[in-house]
């Protein structure tokens, strides 16, 4: 069986806000929603040739993809985690994508720059003491290479505004941004807590949407040494 899947095209493609800070900026993240997921799958190899199922009170989710070849289902599996809201669907959408990802749909995300978008091009709100962005993102224009990473990204905000293009060095993050992601103490502490919890690496990073390490938002390196902490008590 050989199926090659078309890639994310814009529309398809969410943004979210990883971090924001009103004096320095907002990082955000690329992801997919999963109607693009089955979309895919529908156009690729037809509605009636893929099926999924969720396992673990919906933790795990398995999609099956008909091999006429082989006359068989092949499977791939992965893990999803809960929502803010809607815990339960979430945790069974969550799962779906990822397993997904798992098939190669969506896959060219993690070869995303870093997007970092200065405070001073987002409007910003109050909210029990806190700032937040106001404005919501999306993606107005994606290219791809010929191996499937990302080429050239425009991210907009409400009203149409380019806040982030890989094609104008001046909405480029500065070399502070990047480097204020994840301190060298965290990146060290996360490797021998993976090494010492017997982590599954290539898992955990694909939870975190990111490649290696060095790709952590501060928040969500703390998140992940708090968890694996809790694996060793």
């Amino acid at each position: 069986m050989s199926r090659k899947f078309r890639l994310l095209t814009a529309d398809e493609i969410e943004v979210r806000v990883a971090t924001a800070n009103k004096q320095s900026g907002v990082s955000l993240l690329l992801y997919k929603d999963a109607r693009a997921d089955m979309t895919i799958l529908d156009e690729t190899v037809g509605a009636e040739n893929w099926q999924r199922r969720h396992t673990r009170d919906n933790a795990n989710c398995i999609v099956s993809i008909w091999d006429s070849e082989k006359q068989m289902w092949i499977e791939k599996e992965d893990t999803g985690t809960e929502s803010n809201t809607e815990k339960e669907k979430g945790l069974a959408s969550d799962s779906f994508k990822r397993a997904c990802t798992n098939w190669g749909i969506g896959r060219e995300l993690y070869t995303a720059p870093f997007i970092w978008v200065r405070a001073s091009l987002v409007e910003w709100i109050n909210k029990n003491g806190k700032s937040y962005p106001k404005d919501s993102f999306r993606v107005r224009d994606i290219t791809y290479d010929d191996k499937n990473r990302i080429k050239t990204l425009v991210i907009v905000k409400s009203g149409g505004v380019v806040v982030f293009s890989t094609e104008k060095k001046d909405l480029q993050p500065p070399p502070q941004a990047k480097a204020e992601m994840i301190s060298a103490n965290q990146i060290n502490e996360i490797t021998n807590l993976i090494q010492q919890t017997g982590t599954d690496a290539a898992k955990m990073l694909s939870y975190y949407h990111i490649q290696n390490v060095g790709q952590f938002t501060a928040e969500a390196a703390a998140h992940c040494i708090a968890s694996l902490r809790k694996k060793l008590t």
